[in-house]
């Protein structure tokens, strides 16, 4: 079995052996699985079973990791995006009001899309023609607008007629727990301790069971059924003009996030080779945007993979053998459904506002020196989490960075495809 394994992932020749590679597998999948607790909860918000999502996020996880490891030789785990799945529910679903059938549509046809700039070189020409602060701010964005929605469903933040915000009554023990939870996941994670995230959300919930605040129904079950989710896509919904600017987003989103994420990961991993270019990086793209129209035919919102894998890798994964065990792990975790039932809003918000600080940490390598740079960056940052929208959020940038660009005398820096994003959300704006 080792050299059947040693010849299908190359472990000799990445320095690595068949016990480091499941260790790191193992790493990876503590610390990305809180994924299969949050994600059906923000699809239940849009309407979907919860259970049936359950299964759909638990299994479009694991094809997307046996594909990346077998597939690309990558030690990256993927699963449903964070951000782009509140983005699915609370603006798409919830703000626009679609149904989440054609909200799936749109996943899809954003996947599709990607697929085609895996393969092409459309996926150069589109990363060279928006620029670095554009694309940290997007990051950045998504990142704020995780972190409202975490501090709104633990209760930490409430709506007020007067300030339209204000703090709320942490007298409440829901809220109490909502602020537990971020502080005993930021603190275990400064301490470095494997889990974190999952640790804090599973202690939080131990409380509120001991609380009675919540039933304790097992751990667990045969998995739920996942025909209320699987191929529900309504593709045709999504050939809507208003629909342009949101699958943009899910789009750019993924694309730049899964790009970002690769890198990274190749870095620490050492898959970088003499000339400075990521071995395979091109079938890690395709196994990434390929795995998102898959997740849409689940029921799940675009896959991506997960910057989580950083730690797989620090503990020595180096090969796809470390995905094909988170996969494995994934496969397993259907079968822990009443966990997930049971595990409330108020323990997960802790997860989404701590996932929502780690994404702004990008914001260090912006060009505060360039006030045409900053500014369209800035609006971009700004607007996602206050309009409540990430699409919107992306035109409002594109808009200020192309006007800003154009009358600061400096049309050059102004790209074909800049220009043409920048015309399309204009028109959304204008006419729609």
């Amino acid at each position: 079995m080792n050299r059947f394994l040693d010849s299908l992932f190359k472990l000799q020749a990445n320095g690595t052996n068949v016990g480091t590679e499941v260790l790191a597998g193992c790493t990876t999948f503590i610390t990305m699985v809180y994924i299969i607790f949050v994600n059906p909860q923000m699809m239940a918000a849009s309407g979907m079973d919860q259970g049936a999502s359950f299964v759909g996020t638990c299994l479009a996880a694991a094809i997307a990791c046996f594909v990346m490891g077998l597939y690309a030789n990558w030690p990256v785990g993927m699963a449903p995006g964070m951000g782009l799945n509140a983005f699915f529910t609370y603006t798409v679903v919830g703000e626009m009001g679609y149904s989440w059938q054609i909200a799936l549509g749109a996943v899809f046809l954003a996947g599709i899309i990607f697929v085609i700039m895996s393969v092409t070189r459309l996926r150069r020409w589109m990363l060279d023609s928006i620029s670095l602060n554009l694309r940290i701010a997007m990051g950045a964005g998504v990142g704020l607008f995780i972190g409202f929605i975490g501090l709104k469903s633990g209760g930490i933040i409430v709506a007020n007629g007067a300030t339209f915000l204000s703090l709320g009554d942490f007298t409440q023990p829901q809220t109490l727990l909502a602020g537990f939870s971020f502080l005993s996941i930021a603190i275990l994670s400064i301490r470095r301790v494997p889990g974190a995230i999952i640790i804090g959300i599973l202690s939080v919930t131990s409380i509120a069971i001991a609380m009675g605040l919540v039933e304790f129904n097992g751990l667990i079950a045969a998995p739920p059924s996942l025909a209320p989710t699987l191929m529900q896509l309504d593709i045709v919904g999504a050939f809507d003009v208003a629909m342009i600017s949101v699958i943009i987003a899910f789009l750019f989103v993924n694309l730049f996030d899964t790009a970002g994420t690769l890198l990274g990961v190749a870095n620490r991993a050492g898959l970088i080779d003499e000339q400075g270019n990521a071995k395979n990086l091109d079938r890690a793209l395709k196994a990434d945007s390929s795995s998102s129209v898959l997740g849409a035919f689940l029921g799940c919102p675009p896959v991506t993979s997960y910057v989580e894998s950083s730690a797989g890798v620090e503990a020595g994964g180096r090969t796809g053998l470390t995905a094909v065990v988170v996969g494995s792990l994934f496969l397993l975790a259907i079968f822990f459904s009443p966990l997930a039932a049971i595990v409330p809003a108020y323990a997960t918000a802790g997860a989404l506002i701590y996932v929502a600080i780690l994404m702004l940490s990008g914001m260090e390598a912006l060009d505060w020196s360039d006030m045409t740079e900053i500014l369209p960056a800035l609006v971009t940052i700004i607007m996602i989490p206050l309009s409540f929208s990430i699409a919107n959020g992306i035109a409002l940038g594109f808009i200020t960075y192309v006007a800003v660009k154009f009358f600061a005398g400096k049309r050059a820096d102004i790209t074909l495809g800049a220009w043409f994003l920048a015309a399309i959300f204009l028109a959304k704006f204008t006419f729609l």
